[in-house]
């Protein structure tokens, strides 16, 4: 065996394969992965192969790409035999299909297809040889996928099958490249019509990322390069369309900006960011830039998994030149453009045309005025969709029928199908940095509240203020200050106690706290006053916040001199923006004489209360402008 064959694997492909194989008779389809970008469109495609007992489904790297982390995870999830390169290059297969135009694809012994792994061909990519070469730095780069540098092997056409979506990707390839038309297949976007299929259960979708009934799922979209809305405008951006020279570094203004002027309960913020950035940086890295926009609400998408769900359930997407956000503008979502460079595009692309139209962010004025008059005044542009697919839901059908024909095998008798885009995980992920919390009384028990998680400035609004902070918070000096302490867990969590124990324990350790407040549920907390009253609070129906909203709204109440009473008996309604929750109140049995722990020695009783607040004596702290370090 020669050096390096080591590593080549015997079964079910190699050179005594048939003597340890189970099924030797299969036709070998060969994954070719260059990077996990890539990778997703392969996994779309994947299940094309599904239960057919003739396929033997084989996997490979090319080990071309500057994003090689994440590959091998990847893979391995997939449970397909991974080949080394070398080893691929040297079995022969029925069929290879790449989504990319990475590694010595000619050298591959069988037919191969080519997928886009975006919405088409639409970037300027220096193919390798060319920038061996040393192209002049005033010459466009050729277009990744259209132009010959790409597609041409010794002057013949490299793929078998060049998978297009749209008729107008066959116009240009046949002004850049005549040589390769005959390759060309119209089969659609596999990756748009799982989406499309999913609509029907984007709330479901929102559910999942924890959007709640009246928030607004607000999408912080990234492709990489430093041109990107992640980037920092610096250096020669190259791959995915960044331009040469400095330009905005947008992001580190824009999140502390979005908690600020977006109320939390109101807003979810979430961000997809492309696996080049993920991969390329580190996970780790990313969720350390991100650490305090994170503590502040922001949800991090798995930028394998749940990307497309997150487009499906999105109200706005600010993004930029990336095809993640010309998907999201081909759903029909209203599209603010955070960075926006054209020089890194095809002039002739439809992405090009809509980022040269598409709504702009602008830095300078209120976000939040200009998210709401966009989703408000939206009317979707029929291009994006038009162009992103001309066969909207035929790529399984029309893709399966090309790979078999390549194999020249007979297609299975079922029908082509697409799996359907999972149902995420839930992911709860406390909000632990301080809340500045603005509360309004209305007619009638019905308080409104705004929290604004760790604020940069002061939010603008009326009303009385006080400060929220969850015990986990990063900044313990901050629960000192708070005038509601809250946490969430299960009510039966041994390691905090009962609920009711925990509250007493929170105002013990904080003098200056006025209401302790533990949500032991997506719908209901338990909270503990100052004079010791214990009081449930659960969500009626239709009802859908925060509970920890709720904790607010009764501390407000209370810090009013309203009396507790008529919470018992009436109820409460908060609301959060246009949203009304219903909110049923009800006094609780004080167990912590039982639980081990006494109460504090002066502690008013409810009857003390009820005088004091007569007296306006002894209220709880409200309108007092809470001290800020930062968190």
């Amino acid at each position: 065996m020669d050096e390096g064959q080591d590593r080549w694997i015997r079964v079910p492909v190699g050179d005594d394969a048939a003597r340890w194989a189970t099924r030797v008779r299969c036709r070998r389809v060969l994954l070719v992965v260059h990077n996990v970008t890539s990778a997703t469109r392969l996994l779309d495609v994947l299940p094309l192969f599904h239960d057919d007992l003739g396929i033997q489904l084989l996997a490979t790297c090319t080990g071309s790409s500057a994003f090689r982390s994440g590959i091998a995870d990847l893979l391995a999830d997939t449970g397909v035999p991974v080949l080394p390169w070398e080893q691929a290059l040297a079995t022969p297969v029925d069929l290879a299909i790449s989504a990319s135009f990475g590694g010595e694809l000619h050298a591959i012994q069988g037919p191969l297809a080519i997928l886009s792994h975006g919405i088409g061909y639409t970037k300027r990519l220096a193919a390798p040889s060319t920038d061996a070469v040393g192209v002049p730095r005033s010459a466009p780069a050729p277009v990744f996928g259209l132009a010959p540098e790409w597609l041409l092997s010794n002057g013949a056409p490299l793929a078998d099958a060049l998978v297009l979506s749209h008729p107008e990707q066959f116009d240009r390839l046949a002004a850049a490249c005549p040589e390769a038309l005959p390759t060309a297949v119209l089969a659609g976007d596999p990756c748009f019509d799982r989406m499309l299929s999913a609509r029907p259960y984007r709330d479901r979708f929102r559910r999942a990322f924890g959007v709640r009934r009246g928030q607004r799922l607000v999408l912080l979209n990234s492709t990489w390069s430093s041109q990107s809305l992640l980037g920092d405008g610096g250096g020669n951006g190259g791959g995915d369309g960044g331009g040469e020279g400095p330009g905005d570094d947008v992001l580190p203004s824009l999140l502390p900006r979005l908690a600020s002027e977006l109320p939390a309960d109101e807003y979810h913020v979430a961000a997809v960011l492309h696996p080049n950035i993920w991969h390329g940086h580190g996970p780790g890295q990313i969720r350390a830039w991100l650490d305090r926009a994170r503590r502040s609400g922001l949800t991090l998408i798995d930028p394998l998994k749940n990307w497309r769900q997150a487009l499906v359930a999105a109200d706005l997407v600010i993004g930029d030149h990336g095809s993640v956000t010309y998907y999201a503008a081909a759903l029909g979502t209203p599209v603010l453009l955070g960075a926006a460079p054209l020089d890194g595009l095809d002039p002739d692309a439809p992405i090009a045309d809509f980022i040269r139209t598409a709504p702009r962010l602008n830095a300078r004025s209120p976000l939040r005025g200009q998210v709401d008059a966009l989703i408000e005044s939206h009317v979707p542009q029929p291009g994006p969709m038009r162009f992103t697919s001309s066969v909207p839901g035929e790529a399984a059908v029309r893709l399966r029928r090309t790979f078999y024909e390549l194999m020249g095998a007979p297609e299975p008798s079922g029908p082509a199908l697409l799996e359907p885009l999972p149902l995420p995980a839930p992911e709860p992920a406390p909000r632990t940095a301080p809340l500045w919390v603005l509360t309004r009384f209305l007619a009638g028990p019905e308080v409104a509240v705004a929290r604004y998680a760790d604020p940069a400035r002061e939010p603008a609004g009326s009303g009385d203020d006080h400060l929220a902070v969850h015990e986990d918070t990063r900044d313990p000096g901050q629960l000192d200050l708070a005038d509601v302490v809250f946490r969430d867990g299960s009510p039966d969590d041994q390691r905090f106690g009962p609920p009711g124990r925990w509250a007493a324990e929170v105002l013990d350790r904080h003098p200056h706290c006025a209401l302790a407040a533990y949500v032991t549920g997506p719908s209901s907390c338990l909270v503990r006053t100052r004079d010791g009253a214990l009081l449930r609070l659960t969500a009626g129906a239709e009802a859908d916040a925060d509970p920890a909203v709720y904790a607010s709204a009764v501390h407000a109440w209370l810090a009013a001199g309203r009396a507790r009473a008529a919470l018992v008996a009436d109820g409460l309604t908060v609301r959060t923006g246009g949203t009304a929750h219903r909110v049923v109140v009800t006094a609780e049995a004080d167990d912590t004489m039982t639980a081990g722990v006494t109460r504090q020695e002066g502690r008013t009783t409810p009857a003390d209360r009820s005088t004091a607040h007569a007296s306006g004596a002894d209220i709880p702290r409200a309108g007092r402008r809470s001290p800020r370090t930062g968190s």
